[in-house]
């Protein structure tokens, strides 16, 4: 019984992680139309920015308010680097898919590039605050406590988001200016603006993703980011591009395939069950849609 707690709540936690990259891809494509494939540039650059923060900046630090001040750190530096993103590459290709995925596919490769340039590519060990050092016990498994922070997290993001796409005046500018981008300019509203915003906090969610990363793995890679961004996307196509409680979801649901096929089979299966999911997932849409078109012919 405590083995499969510990599976559960642990999964939940890599769960988490994944909702917090997800999740801000699923904001920007959803609200922008934009498929963002630098948004794992984010994630590295908030875990490095922590980390570098946690070591060099004065008054920051591995414990208490000083670790929090590095992780303010690293997730501005994410949320600076989405901005500048926005408004020197993307801005300019709004409506041009194609360019779009060749500027971000080449910003994803050029970022661990430079981070391995300027600190190497060997893991960095990450700092982790005596709050969230060892366990504690939970219907008799040992859960380690920075997945219970991984939790408390997602759940606060997932809040924060859904308000500010159903109750914000920016999150309806938006939708409404990915509908009718021309109609919105004119009534006076600069959609631009909105856009930048909806970047920037797609950027501050990597960027978190990345900092809390940290504390998951023990480590930073400069290809960390890259082969996080593998399931984020594969979280997002299962629980649908739009729908943020579809990305929530989804990421439970891959964390849990992944964890119980590691466990129950051999190490490195869960990745191919997540795979087989997705595969399971697209065939079935795919048969719905056909069957749908064909009672509509029908009719």
């Amino acid at each position: 019984m405590s083995t499969v707690v510990l599976l559960i709540v642990t999964g939940l936690g890599l769960g988490a992680l994944y909702f917090l990259i997800a999740s801000g891809l699923s904001l920007i494509f959803g609200l922008m139309d934009v498929l963002n494939f630098a948004h794992g540039a984010f994630l590295a650059i908030g875990a490095y920015g922590t980390w570098w923060a946690a070591n060099h900046l004065p008054g920051a630090g591995p414990d208490g308010f000083g670790f929090l001040l590095a992780l303010v750190f690293g997730v501005a530096a994410g949320t600076l680097a989405a901005t500048l993103v926005e408004l020197c590459v993307i801005r300019p290709l709004y409506g041009r898919h194609r360019e779009q995925i060749l500027a971000t596919v080449g910003l994803s490769l050029a970022t661990p590039a430079l981070l391995q340039a300027i600190w190497g590519a060997d893991p960095l060990t990450f700092p982790k605050p005596s709050l969230v050092r060892g366990t504690v016990e939970v219907l008799g498994a040992n859960i380690p406590k920075d997945r219970l922070l991984l939790i408390l997290a997602a759940v606060a993001l997932f809040t924060a988001l859904w308000l500010f796409n159903s109750r914000t005046r920016y999150g309806l500018i938006v939708r409404a200016g990915v509908q009718d981008r021309a109609m919105v300019t004119a009534l006076g509203i600069d959609v631009r603006k909105s856009f930048t915003l909806v970047f920037a906090i797609g950027g501050a969610a990597a960027a978190l993703a990345g900092a809390l990363g940290g504390l998951y793995y023990g480590v930073v890679t400069p290809t960390q980011g890259m082969s996080l961004l593998i399931f984020a996307f594969i979280v997002v196509v299962i629980g649908g591009t739009t729908s943020l409680t579809g990305c929530a979801i989804a990421s439970v649901t891959v964390a849990l395939v992944q964890q119980f096929a590691n466990y129950y089979t051999v190490a490195g299966l869960g990745d191919i069950a997540v795979v087989i999911v997705l595969a399971v997932v697209l065939l079935a849409r795919q048969g719905g849609l056909a069957a749908k078109k064909s009672a509509e012919r029908v009719a």
